[in-house]
């Protein structure tokens, strides 16, 4: 069997690609140990004249950081959990339950896919106001509940399940909700974490909507923590902002890393057409 060799060029573009992504998320790292004496030397400076958390106790200092994080913990794991819920189950209603209009039903679920979040910020603010849900962890997660990707790549897994052991569970007696929870949620574990990691990715970097709706400190989120850590200690403070910018991508990037070959996977099962 030949194996494939990648000609120098695509080494090339590999390598680039790489230091694209790579040399920011380098630099943020390093910086958030620099002074400021170091971080404006010329000629560059990469590597901090020591590895102290001077940076990472003053922005400590500056903002509740304990708190943003507590808040985002909790808008991400409703907000996201709530998300793979109702994705799943509208997705098994899609597939597997005879209900009039269906085409129809999936076909509202792509154009959600098409309308970008910036047309509905204003009328889901006029609701969140005035239901009194501004500084609240609902106002935060509920406009963002329903998920047109999740249900669409949950849909597009299940038309590739094996119809028959779900027959075979009928059959037996079982309803549509054990079918679920007991056949097709543990025969869609890739698609599931697929869907749980762009979920948790969006709901933990959300800036815009949690920016609207949140202006008492106690209730930010980290992202909208680290603008008020800006405002706070200034914008040409870079190590301690780096330092913050760390507390807040570090967690989200342990979790994209230790889950990437299964978004892989998840979004691969999904790649049916019907």
């Amino acid at each position: 069997m030949t194996r494939f060799r990648l000609p120098i060029g695509g080494y090339i573009a590999l390598a680039i690609a790489v230091a694209v992504m790579v040399l920011p998320l380098l630099w943020m790292l390093l910086a958030s140990f620099k002074g400021q004496d170091e971080i404006y030397s010329l000629p560059i400076q990469w590597l901090p004249s020591s590895f102290g958390g001077a940076n990472y106790q003053a922005a400590a200092d500056a903002v509740p950081f304990g708190s943003f994080f507590l808040n985002s913990l909790i808008t991400t794991v409703f907000g996201a959990g709530i998300k793979i819920v109702l994705g799943l189950m509208t997705a098994y209603a899609l597939v597997f339950v005879e209900v009039p209009f269906r085409k129809f039903f999936f076909g509202l679920v792509i154009f959600a896919l098409l309308v970008p979040q910036q047309i509905v910020i204003i009328p889901n603010y006029t609701l969140v106001a005035s239901l009194g849900w501004l500084n609240t962890y609902q106002g935060i997660i509920v406009p963002g509940l329903a998920s047109a990707f999740g249900t669409f790549l949950f849909r597009q897994h299940f038309l590739s399940l094996p119809i028959s052991v779900l027959e075979a569970a009928a059959l037996d007696g079982a309803g549509h909700w054990r079918r679920l929870w007991a056949f097709v949620v543990p025969m869609s574990t890739p698609t599931i974490a697929a869907v749980a990691l762009v979920s948790v990715v969006t709901e933990w970097n959300e800036y815009l909507w949690p920016l609207l709706v949140i202006d008492r400190p106690n209730m930010m989120t980290l992202p909208i923590g680290l603008t008020l850590l800006q405002n706070t200690d200034g914008v040409t403070n870079w190590g301690v902002l780096m330092a913050g910018t760390v507390l807040v991508t570090l967690p989200i990037l342990i979790v994209f890393f230790v889950m990437q070959k299964k978004i892989v996977a998840g979004l691969t099962a999904g790649a049916v057409t019907g």
